[in-house]
């Protein structure tokens, strides 16, 4: 699996069925050379003129499955 194939999955909170984002970025524990967490952008970004995007860091955990549309997370 790529990166490519993550960043267009909407990703899903199976506890209240909310989209989360979608995912811009990994981190690679260094030690294992596994994922340790994704990074997300906000599925609905603020707007403004001073107002910057707020990147969520997952952990890989969290992960529950990777469909062909959506990666659901649980998140309580």
């Amino acid at each position: 699996m790529k990166l490519s194939d993550l960043e267009n999955k909407d990703v899903v909170n199976m506890m209240n069925g909310k989209n989360i984002g979608h995912i811009v970025d990994i981190k690679i524990n260094p030690s294992t050379g596994g994922i340790s967490s994704v990074i997300l952008s906000p599925c609905k970004p603020q707007r403004g003129l001073f107002s910057k995007t707020e990147f969520m860091e997952l952990s890989w955990s969290n992960i529950k499955k990777i469909g062909d549309d959506v990666i659901l997370i649980h998140l309580s």
